[in-house]
């Protein structure tokens, strides 16, 4: 399986960047559209026999210009939807730190418990994540598959597979259109590849 994050938005370009969970729904900006296509360059020789994205415009989007080099349907699973981030939804961590102190001290403490006030744990996240991929790569036994998602899910799935804590899961980096390789075998799976960039260029 090849689980990739969806393209950059405006508000993954902001500096600092602006949280976008499953509250908002934007578009991929140019630049993302730009890293959609050098992935599609990059998953062009590959075999797949099959993609899969999340509901949100800007998965889909991604997932799209990957399908067109490979002629196949973009299959949407709601379950690989972002996180749902509350209260913190357009707001910069900065600003989290600041006005909700208390609570982003517990986020960062233990997200497996203590989620996005208003929101959904981490641990909620990857529960939801983990079933999702699982079922997907079983159902493509043997296959190359890839699937398109988001930084929260991403992360708290591959976090699962190395055996990292979730408190530990937030150093796991997943940029934009960084691509993650990973084997399913014998009811297992294994990391192949993490985060990998070398092919956006711009």
């Amino acid at each position: 399986m090849y689980l990739i994050r969806h393209g950059a938005t405006a508000s993954n370009l902001a500096n600092p960047p602006v949280l976008q969970g499953r509250g908002v729904d934007h578009a991929l900006s140019p630049e993302g559209r730009l890293q959609a296509e050098q992935t599609a360059a990059l998953m062009a020789p590959v075999r797949l026999s099959a993609i899969y994205s999340s509901t949100m415009r800007r998965a889909q989007q991604t997932a799209e210009v990957i399908a067109a080099r490979h002629g196949l349907p973009v299959g949407t699973h709601a379950q690989l939807v972002e996180a749902d981030v509350g209260d913190w939804e357009g707001m910069t961590w900065p600003e989290i730190a600041e006005t909700h102190a208390e609570a982003h001290q517990k986020f960062l403490d233990d997200p497996e418990n203590h989620g996005y006030t208003g929101g959904e744990t981490i641990g909620q996240v990857q529960r939801r994540a983990t079933e999702t991929l699982e079922e997907i790569m079983r159902s493509h036994l043997g296959q190359q598959i890839a699937v398109v998602a988001h930084s929260v899910v991403n992360r708290s799935y591959l976090a699962g597979v190395l055996g990292l804590s979730l408190r530990s899961g937030r150093m796991i980096t997943q940029e934009n259109c960084g691509v993650n390789i990973l084997r399913y075998r014998g009811a297992k799976t294994k990391l192949i590849t993490l985060n990998a960039v070398f092919h956006l260029t711009g």
